[in-house]
Protein backbone atom coordinates (compact mmCIF):
# COMPACT_ATOMS: atom_id res chain seq x y z
CA UNK A 1 0.00 0.00 0.00
CA UNK A 2 1.36 3.45 -0.92
CA UNK A 3 0.67 6.24 1.53
CA UNK A 4 0.50 9.80 0.29
CA UNK A 5 0.68 12.92 2.43
CA UNK A 6 -2.33 15.21 2.49
CA UNK A 7 -3.01 18.49 4.24
CA UNK A 8 -5.33 16.91 6.83
CA UNK A 9 -2.50 14.92 8.48
CA UNK A 10 -2.56 17.08 11.60
CA UNK A 11 -5.88 18.75 10.82
CA UNK A 12 -7.15 20.65 13.87
CA UNK A 13 -4.17 19.61 16.02
CA UNK A 14 -2.03 22.77 16.15
CA UNK A 15 -3.47 24.37 19.30
CA UNK A 16 -3.66 20.97 21.00
CA UNK A 17 -0.03 20.30 20.09
CA UNK A 18 1.10 23.60 21.58
CA UNK A 19 -0.76 23.03 24.84
CA UNK A 20 -0.67 19.26 25.30
CA UNK A 21 2.89 18.26 24.43
CA UNK A 22 5.60 18.33 27.09
CA UNK A 23 8.28 20.90 26.27
CA UNK A 24 11.75 20.11 25.04
CA UNK A 25 14.28 20.40 27.89
CA UNK A 26 16.43 23.53 28.16
CA UNK A 27 19.40 21.13 28.34
CA UNK A 28 19.09 20.79 24.56
CA UNK A 29 20.43 24.33 24.29
CA UNK A 30 23.59 23.46 26.23
CA UNK A 31 23.98 20.21 24.29
CA UNK A 32 23.76 22.09 20.98
CA UNK A 33 26.27 24.67 22.16
CA UNK A 34 28.69 21.92 23.17
CA UNK A 35 28.24 19.92 19.94
CA UNK A 36 28.14 22.69 17.33
CA UNK A 37 30.40 25.73 17.16
CA UNK A 38 27.94 28.60 17.49
CA UNK A 39 28.80 32.27 17.99
CA UNK A 40 25.39 33.82 17.39
CA UNK A 41 25.98 34.56 13.71
CA UNK A 42 24.58 31.32 12.26
CA UNK A 43 21.24 30.45 10.65
CA UNK A 44 18.91 27.65 11.80
CA UNK A 45 16.29 25.81 9.74
CA UNK A 46 13.80 23.67 11.67
CA UNK A 47 12.02 21.38 9.18
CA UNK A 48 8.58 20.14 10.19
CA UNK A 49 8.62 22.65 13.03
CA UNK A 50 5.01 22.17 14.15
CA UNK A 51 4.00 24.98 16.54
CA UNK A 52 7.61 26.04 16.93
CA UNK A 53 8.37 24.14 20.14
CA UNK A 54 12.03 23.56 19.28
CA UNK A 55 12.49 26.61 17.04
CA UNK A 56 11.55 28.99 19.86
CA UNK A 57 13.92 27.23 22.27
CA UNK A 58 16.95 27.30 19.96
CA UNK A 59 16.40 30.68 18.30
CA UNK A 60 18.46 32.68 20.85
CA UNK A 61 21.56 30.71 19.76
CA UNK A 62 21.28 31.98 16.17
CA UNK A 63 21.19 35.19 14.19
CA UNK A 64 18.09 33.89 12.41
CA UNK A 65 15.86 30.88 12.96
CA UNK A 66 13.46 29.71 10.25
CA UNK A 67 10.74 27.15 10.91
CA UNK A 68 9.03 25.36 8.02
CA UNK A 69 5.87 23.29 8.28
CA UNK A 70 3.24 22.05 5.84
CA UNK A 71 0.30 22.82 8.14
CA UNK A 72 -0.98 26.40 8.00
CA UNK A 73 -2.36 26.25 11.54
CA UNK A 74 0.97 25.00 12.88
CA UNK A 75 2.70 27.97 11.24
CA UNK A 76 0.09 30.36 12.66
CA UNK A 77 0.58 29.03 16.20
CA UNK A 78 4.38 29.03 15.79
CA UNK A 79 4.32 32.71 14.82
CA UNK A 80 2.55 33.55 18.05
CA UNK A 81 5.01 34.63 20.77
CA UNK A 82 7.95 33.81 18.50
CA UNK A 83 11.35 35.37 19.30
CA UNK A 84 12.12 38.45 17.19
CA UNK A 85 14.78 36.61 15.16
CA UNK A 86 12.47 33.70 14.24
CA UNK A 87 10.20 33.48 11.23
CA UNK A 88 7.96 30.71 9.96
CA UNK A 89 6.97 29.61 6.48
CA UNK A 90 4.40 27.17 5.22
CA UNK A 91 6.28 24.63 3.15
CA UNK A 92 6.51 20.89 2.86
CA UNK A 93 9.96 19.37 3.08
CA UNK A 94 9.38 18.26 -0.50
CA UNK A 95 8.98 21.93 -1.50
CA UNK A 96 12.39 22.96 -0.20
CA UNK A 97 14.68 24.84 -0.74
CA UNK A 98 11.84 27.33 -1.36
CA UNK A 99 14.35 30.18 -1.80
CA UNK A 100 15.26 30.04 1.89
CA UNK A 101 19.01 30.01 1.28
CA UNK A 102 21.60 28.00 3.14
CA UNK A 103 21.91 27.24 6.83
CA UNK A 104 24.52 26.33 9.41
CA UNK A 105 22.21 23.99 11.33
CA UNK A 106 19.14 22.09 10.15
CA UNK A 107 16.97 20.32 12.74
CA UNK A 108 14.44 17.54 12.25
CA UNK A 109 12.46 17.10 15.46
CA UNK A 110 9.86 14.30 15.45
CA UNK A 111 9.24 15.07 11.78
CA UNK A 112 11.57 13.22 9.43
CA UNK A 113 9.47 10.04 9.41
CA UNK A 114 6.79 11.92 7.48
CA UNK A 115 9.13 12.69 4.56
CA UNK A 116 11.77 10.00 4.88
CA UNK A 117 13.11 10.00 1.33
CA UNK A 118 16.61 10.23 -0.11
CA UNK A 119 15.42 13.08 -2.36
CA UNK A 120 14.41 15.24 0.63
CA UNK A 121 17.61 14.35 2.47
CA UNK A 122 19.70 15.38 -0.54
CA UNK A 123 17.94 18.74 -0.73
CA UNK A 124 18.55 19.33 2.97
CA UNK A 125 22.21 18.46 2.46
CA UNK A 126 22.41 21.01 -0.35
CA UNK A 127 20.94 23.64 2.00
CA UNK A 128 23.68 23.12 4.61
CA UNK A 129 26.84 25.16 4.62
CA UNK A 130 29.93 22.96 4.05
CA UNK A 131 30.75 23.20 7.76
CA UNK A 132 27.11 22.85 8.82
CA UNK A 133 25.36 20.19 10.86
CA UNK A 134 22.07 18.33 10.48
CA UNK A 135 20.52 17.36 13.82
CA UNK A 136 17.86 14.65 14.07
CA UNK A 137 16.00 15.08 17.36
CA UNK A 138 14.55 11.83 18.65
CA UNK A 139 12.00 12.45 21.37
CA UNK A 140 8.54 11.56 22.66
CA UNK A 141 6.74 14.63 23.95
CA UNK A 142 3.12 13.50 23.93
CA UNK A 143 3.60 10.84 26.62
CA UNK A 144 6.08 9.75 29.29
CA UNK A 145 6.37 7.61 32.39
CA UNK A 146 3.87 8.19 35.14
CA UNK A 147 0.27 7.52 36.07
CA UNK A 148 -1.55 8.76 32.96
CA UNK A 149 -3.66 5.76 31.80
CA UNK A 150 -2.21 5.58 28.29
CA UNK A 151 -3.26 1.97 27.70
CA UNK A 152 -6.89 2.82 28.43
CA UNK A 153 -6.69 5.92 26.27
CA UNK A 154 -5.23 3.91 23.38
CA UNK A 155 -8.02 1.35 23.79
CA UNK A 156 -10.60 4.14 23.61
CA UNK A 157 -9.03 5.54 20.43
CA UNK A 158 -9.02 2.05 18.92
CA UNK A 159 -12.68 1.55 19.77
CA UNK A 160 -13.53 4.78 17.97
CA UNK A 161 -11.15 4.64 15.01
CA UNK A 162 -10.23 0.98 14.59
CA UNK A 163 -7.00 -0.96 14.95
CA UNK A 164 -5.27 0.51 11.87
CA UNK A 165 -3.82 3.90 12.63
CA UNK A 166 -4.93 6.63 10.29
CA UNK A 167 -2.65 9.24 8.74
CA UNK A 168 -4.56 12.10 7.14
CA UNK A 169 -7.14 10.76 4.71
CA UNK A 170 -5.27 7.49 4.33
CA UNK A 171 -3.49 4.82 6.31
CA UNK A 172 0.26 4.59 6.49
CA UNK A 173 1.31 0.93 6.62
CA UNK A 174 3.47 -0.29 9.48
CA UNK A 175 7.15 -0.58 8.71
CA UNK A 176 7.30 2.39 6.33
CA UNK A 177 9.30 4.62 8.67
CA UNK A 178 12.23 4.40 11.03
CA UNK A 179 14.92 4.27 8.33
CA UNK A 180 16.28 7.76 8.87
CA UNK A 181 19.89 6.70 9.36
CA UNK A 182 19.98 4.69 6.14
CA UNK A 183 18.20 7.47 4.24
CA UNK A 184 20.58 10.18 5.47
CA UNK A 185 23.64 8.04 4.78
CA UNK A 186 22.39 7.28 1.26
CA UNK A 187 22.00 11.03 0.68
CA UNK A 188 25.67 11.59 1.50
CA UNK A 189 25.57 12.59 5.16
CA UNK A 190 28.40 11.17 7.26
CA UNK A 191 30.19 11.48 10.60
CA UNK A 192 27.16 10.43 12.63
CA UNK A 193 27.41 10.89 16.39
CA UNK A 194 24.80 10.76 19.14
CA UNK A 195 24.16 12.80 22.27
CA UNK A 196 21.64 11.65 24.87
CA UNK A 197 20.06 14.56 26.71
CA UNK A 198 18.91 13.24 30.08
CA UNK A 199 15.66 14.42 31.61
CA UNK A 200 14.87 14.39 35.31
CA UNK A 201 11.92 16.76 35.46
CA UNK A 202 8.33 15.73 36.11
CA UNK A 203 5.25 17.48 34.76
CA UNK A 204 1.82 17.67 36.32
CA UNK A 205 -0.68 16.68 33.65
CA UNK A 206 -4.20 18.06 33.94
CA UNK A 207 -7.25 16.55 32.31
CA UNK A 208 -7.07 19.35 29.73
CA UNK A 209 -3.41 18.77 28.80
CA UNK A 210 -3.99 15.01 28.46
CA UNK A 211 -6.92 15.64 26.13
CA UNK A 212 -4.75 18.07 24.17
CA UNK A 213 -1.97 15.49 23.91
CA UNK A 214 -4.40 12.95 22.43
CA UNK A 215 -5.64 15.42 19.81
CA UNK A 216 -2.03 16.42 19.03
CA UNK A 217 -1.30 13.02 17.48
CA UNK A 218 -1.78 12.36 13.78
CA UNK A 219 -3.66 9.08 14.38
CA UNK A 220 -6.13 10.73 16.77
CA UNK A 221 -6.34 14.22 15.25
CA UNK A 222 -9.71 15.94 15.77
CA UNK A 223 -10.80 15.68 12.13
CA UNK A 224 -10.69 11.86 12.24
CA UNK A 225 -13.69 11.81 14.59
CA UNK A 226 -15.78 13.96 12.27
CA UNK A 227 -18.98 15.41 13.69
CA UNK A 228 -18.70 13.12 16.73
CA UNK A 229 -15.46 14.63 18.02
CA UNK A 230 -17.25 16.15 21.02
CA UNK A 231 -18.69 12.74 21.92
CA UNK A 232 -15.23 11.19 21.84
CA UNK A 233 -13.83 14.01 23.98
CA UNK A 234 -16.63 13.52 26.51
CA UNK A 235 -15.77 9.81 26.79
CA UNK A 236 -12.09 10.62 27.15
CA UNK A 237 -12.76 13.13 29.92
CA UNK A 238 -15.03 10.64 31.69
CA UNK A 239 -12.18 8.11 31.60
CA UNK A 240 -9.86 10.64 33.27
CA UNK A 241 -12.29 12.32 35.66
CA UNK A 242 -11.52 11.95 39.34
CA UNK A 243 -8.36 9.89 38.80
CA UNK A 244 -5.78 12.65 39.16
CA UNK A 245 -3.53 14.27 40.00
CA UNK A 246 -1.62 12.99 37.00
CA UNK A 247 2.10 13.34 36.39
CA UNK A 248 4.57 12.28 33.70
CA UNK A 249 8.34 12.08 33.46
CA UNK A 250 9.38 12.60 29.83
CA UNK A 251 11.82 10.19 28.24
CA UNK A 252 15.33 11.30 27.31
CA UNK A 253 16.04 13.11 24.05
CA UNK A 254 18.62 11.83 21.56
CA UNK A 255 20.38 14.24 19.23
CA UNK A 256 21.87 12.51 16.20
CA UNK A 257 24.29 14.82 14.42
CA UNK A 258 25.43 14.44 10.80
CA UNK A 259 27.98 16.26 8.66
CA UNK A 260 27.13 17.16 5.05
Amino acid sequence: MTWEWDETLFGGSAEHYAHGRMPYPPRIVAAMQDAVALDGNQRLLDVGCGPGSLTHLLAPLFAEAVGADADADMVRVAERDAPPNARFVRARAEDLPARLGTFDVITLAQSFHWFETVEVARVLRSMLEPTGTLVHVGATTHAGEGNVPHDEIDALITRWLGTTRRAGRGVRPAGTWGNERAVLAAAGFHGMREIDVARDESFERSEDTIVDSVFSQSFSAPHLFGERVNEFEAELRALLHGRGPFYERPRFVTLTLWDP
